[in-house]
C-alpha cells in the first residue's frame, strides 16, 4: 500500500471509529434510548437476550484478543506494522457498528427517575463519563491509539516512536481512567430499560477482565515500573489501592 493510501486508510479508520462510538452513545443516551435501542419488533425476551449476549462476546473477544502482544505478533506477519493498529481500530469499529445495528430490543424498565435534580444529575454523568474518557485517551496520545501516528510515521519516512509508559494528570490517581469514564457512562441514566442492563453488565464484565489482561501485559512490559505504580495507584476508583 503507497504511503498517500496508508494515510487514508488511517484516517478512515478514525472516522470509522468517531462514527461507530457516537452511534453506540446515541443508543443508550437518556434522550435516544426509546427510539433507537428499544424501538422495533420485540421478539421473545430470551430469544433477544441471547442475541445481545452473543453480540456483546462477540466485540469482546475480537476487541481483547487483538490487543494481545501475541496475536499482534502472528498478525504482523499478514498486515505492515504500520496498519496494524488502524487495522484494529477498522475492525473493532465494524463489531460496534454490528452490536448497534442488530441490538436487539428489551424495552421493559429496570428503574425510571423522575424527581428533576436526580435526573438532571444522571444525565450530566452520563455525558461528563464519555467526556472523561475521552479525555483520558489524549493523555496517553489520541493520535497513536486510533493509529494515525504509526500511518504519518511511515508516511513522513520516519521510524515510529512507541508511546512510553507516562503517569500524568488522572493517572496519577487512576490506572484506567477510559474504563472509569466508560462505566459511568453506562450505567448513569434516569431510564435504565433491560436491554440497557444487559449491555451495561455485559460491557462493565468485559472491561474489567480486559483490565486484567491489559495489566498482565503491561507487568511482561515494564516489569516493576508498572508493579510500583499498581500498588500505588487505585484500579478504577481514587484512593482504593490495590490490596
Amino acid at each position: 500500500m503507497s504511503k498517500l493510501l496508508t494515510v487514508v486508510y488511517s484516517l478512515f479508520g478514525v472516522l470509522l471509529f468517531n462514527a461507530s462510538l457516537i452511534y453506540f452513545i446515541l443508543l443508550i443516551s437518556p434522550m435516544l434510548e426509546a427510539e433507537l435501542m428499544n424501538s422495533g419488533t420485540v421478539i421473545p425476551f430470551f430469544q433477544a437476550l441471547t442475541i445481545n449476549i452473543v453480540l456483546i462476546i462477540l466485540f469482546g473477544v475480537q476487541h481483547s484478543v487483538m490487543a494481545r502482544p501475541r496475536f499482534k505478533e502472528w498478525w504482523s506477519k499478514i498486515i505492515p506494522t504500520h496498519l496494524e493498529r488502524s487495522t484494529y481500530v477498522v475492525i473493532s469499529s465494524v463489531f460496534m457498528i454490528l452490536l448497534c445495528v442488530v441490538w436487539q430490543p428489551l424495552p421493559d424498565m429496570v428503574w425510571h427517575v423522575e424527581e428533576p435534580f436526580a435526573y438532571w444529575f444522571l444525565v450530566f454523568l452520563f455525558g461528563f463519563g464519555w467526556l472523561f474518557s475521552l479525555y483520558a485517551t489524549f493523555l496517553i496520545d489520541h493520535a497513536d491509539l486510533l493509529g494515525l501516528q504509526q500511518a504519518f510515521s511511515y508516511w513522513r519516512e520516519k521510524p515510529y516512536i512507541p508511546v512510553t509508559f507516562q503517569v500524568v494528570s488522572v493517572y496519577k490517581y487512576i490506572r484506567h481512567p477510559i474504563m472509569l469514564g466508560t462505566i459511568c457512562g453506562l450505567w448513569a441514566t434516569p431510564s435504565m430499560s433491560m436491554g440497557h442492563l444487559v449491555l451495561a453488565i455485559g460491557f462493565t464484565v468485559y472491561i474489567l477482565i480486559g483490565i486484567y489482561f491489559e495489566e498482565r501485559d503491561m507487568i511482561k512490559t515494564y516489569g516493576d515500573v508498572y508493579t510500583t505504580y499498581q500498588q500505588n495507584t487505585s484500579m478504577l476508583f481514587p484512593f482504593f489501592k490495590k490490596t
